[in-house]
């Protein structure tokens, strides 16, 4: 199929359709993939909305996105049953008819016939194709795509199933899609920052960021917060990469130089992924020895394919008696200091690097929570100590809020920070 229309396709919106979805036990994941490969070729996703098996609302919902985007995508609603109703509802939206393709019922009749079944006769529905709109084959399922040029908008009708929207939708991006995409594209990078509050991060990086938005280019930010960390994402549509990519490393530094060592990845690493490849590099190994935190910290590390390289093992010593009792922590020491306390931590991390003989050790005690917060150690309250050869010992307390999950969590965030600051010098 050529277009007889010329306007560029640079925005989208997905509509996914299933009453199901707005339920607690299943979730829309396809929007996830349709954004990644639309961003590919240049389309921005601006907006996915999740609506029940609903003739009314689904042609409402389509009818408001063709008024904002260039391109809605629907996925869900091409089955053969009843409530299976996202062609006749793009049917009406367009206002041409569903006629019958019975090449596309041949097919699924062939289909079943493979299996030794006979098709049921609410299968023909699948054959039903808009006036117009281009037949989207499908080699994993009985219901075929559909592409439609409505005006200077597009239509795209996939099936929910993600192993039969994928391919579908991949095919497009090379063929009809591809060819309909602007030749400006949009180039994005990240800045990952911990230690900071999402507003102290914010105070620093909003007036460089809000002067990039005044230009002919303009260089969006989103700044977002997620456990452990604050993430700067920049973006900027371009028809020029190399520019745009010199571009995005300008403004990088510049975020870098004004917030300094917090920012502890750009290219997308996790903290645990970061000090793995550190680790590695400097040929170092790592144990711990963890309270609160319940090991964590090693499952975070060992999360990482090839952590054997670096990751010596490490230490639960949940309860007092057990820190104690395996010679790590001298009675004493929690006694006059508490559990919760730095020189503890130091204890529990010299303690392990003398039984595992890893190069860097850490120590983490704290209270998790909900219970056993005190106004002198709250709830959140974590004593980290962290040894690095040829260093002298860094300890340090923290606070890490959130519910008893959050807290670990953080926690684990915290002391791969300072592992990763130690070896950094």
């Amino acid at each position: 199929m050529t277009s007889q229309f010329t306007r560029p396709v640079r925005s989208a919106e997905v509509i996914a359709v299933g009453s199901e979805l707005l339920g607690s036990t299943r979730l829309d994941t396809n929007s996830l993939y349709i954004s990644e490969r639309l961003s590919a070729i240049g389309i921005e996703l601006r907006s996915k909305t999740v609506v029940g098996d609903n003739l009314a609302l689904i042609a409402d919902l389509c009818r408001q996105a063709l008024a904002r985007v260039d391109l809605v995508v629907m996925s869900g609603g091409l089955g053969p049953t009843d409530d299976d109703l996202t062609r006749e509802a793009i049917a009406a939206v367009v206002a041409r008819p569903l006629r019958e393709d019975a090449e596309i019922v041949d097919h699924i009749a062939a289909r079943f016939a493979r299996r030794g079944l006979k098709m049921p006769d609410v299968n023909r529905r699948q054959g039903q194709v808009i006036q117009g709109a281009v037949v989207l084959p499908n080699p994993n399922g009985t219901a075929p795509g559909q592409y439609l040029e409505h005006g200077d908008r597009v239509i795209v009708l996939l099936p929910g199933p993600p192993r039969e929207l994928q391919p579908m939708l991949n095919a497009l991006c090379e063929g009809l899609l591809g060819a309909r995409a602007a030749a400006d594209r949009v180039y994005r990078t990240s800045l990952f920052i911990t230690g900071r509050t999402e507003s102290h991060v914010e105070e620093a990086a909003q007036p460089l960021y809000s002067s990039w938005r005044n230009e002919p280019e303009p260089i969006e930010t989103t700044i977002l917060a997620t456990p452990g960390q604050i993430e700067l994402h920049l973006s900027l549509r371009s028809a020029d990469g190399a520019a745009a990519e010199r571009r995005l490393r300008e403004a990088s530094d510049a975020l870098i130089a004004a917030l300094g060592q917090d920012v502890f990845s750009t290219d997308g690493r996790s903290m645990e992924e970061l000090v793995g490849s550190m680790l590695r590099e400097r040929r170092l190994t790592i144990a711990a020895a963890e309270s609160c935190t319940g090991g964590l910290l090693m499952s975070r590390l060992t999360d990482i394919a090839g952590s054997s390289d670096y990751v010596a093992g490490g230490l639960v010593l949940y309860s007092n008696g057990l820190k104690t009792n395996v010679g790590l922590v001298p009675p004493d020491l929690i006694e006059t200091h508490g559990a919760v306390s730095e020189p503890v931590a130091v204890a529990m991390a010299q303690g392990v690097r003398e039984r595992s003989g890893a190069d860097v050790c850490v120590g983490i005690t704290g209270i998790a929570g909900p219970g056993g917060g005190t106004p002198q150690k709250p709830v959140g309250t974590v004593a980290i100590a962290v040894l690095v050869p040829g260093a002298p010992v860094r300890v340090r307390t923290v606070w890490a809020y959130g519910g008893r999950t959050q807290v670990k969590f953080n926690a684990t965030q915290a002391a791969l920070d300072m592992v990763r600051r130690a070896l950094s010098g």
